[in-house]
């Protein structure tokens, strides 16, 4: 698909055409519940946080700017599902990017565009930068595999041909690194966290 079809179609869905929101939806669920299942690590928590990330972005398509990719903005929404979920699950307190709950005392936030908001590098230092941080740190045999399958959406057997591995050994390197990076992020919602990552 073009970016000017992706364009289209986010103007579209601007003026309230759900069609035109069904396709991005399409076009963009695999690359959504891949980055989901690699955060969570639980195929139904990751499928529902896609699901609930997807009302999200229907709520606040509004706001997206059009210079940038779609997919980039969707990927924001998705990893602040994807930790406010671990949140839920390790009780810790993560920064709330919209107003949808606030009884927890969590100053709301605007959901994050793509501009160079104060809003949008908030977001992206309290919690895409989490995951990014932590992706850095893997060992690179582990980081390259998972940024080429999950972040680049290279097939398996591309990732292998650029590595030069086999397709077994990217398979098991994908679940070593998904399996670290959860471990990694889940540090983050414990106590020791919580003044980096609350508001």
């Amino acid at each position: 698909m073009t970016e000017i079809y992706v364009d289209e179609l986010v103007r579209r869905a601007q003026d309230h055409d759900d069609a035109a929101f069904a396709e991005l939806m399409r076009m963009t669920s695999a690359s959504s519940f891949r980055l989901a299942l690699s955060i969570l690590r639980d195929r139904q928590e990751a499928e529902d946080e896609v699901q609930n990330s997807y009302v999200k972005a229907w709520r606040h398509v509004g706001q997206f700017q059009r210079e940038a990719k779609f997919s980039t903005w969707m990927s924001r929404i998705v990893t602040n599902q994807c930790l406010m979920r671990l949140r839920k699950l390790r009780g810790a307190s993560f920064l709330y990017l919209d107003d949808a709950d606030s009884s927890n005392g969590s100053r709301p936030q605007e959901l994050p565009d793509v501009g160079l908001t104060p809003e949008t590098e908030l977001g992206d230092t309290e919690l895409t930068g989490i995951v990014r941080r932590e992706i850095s740190r893997l060992p690179p045999i582990l980081r390259n595999v998972l940024m080429l399958r999950d972040v680049d959406e290279l097939s398996t057997l591309e990732v292998a041909d650029r590595l030069s591995i086999s397709v077994s050994a990217v398979k098991s390197r994908l679940l070593r690194a998904r399996a670290e990076l959860r471990t990694r992020l889940e540090k983050h919602c414990g106590p020791a966290a919580r003044s980096a990552v609350t508001a």
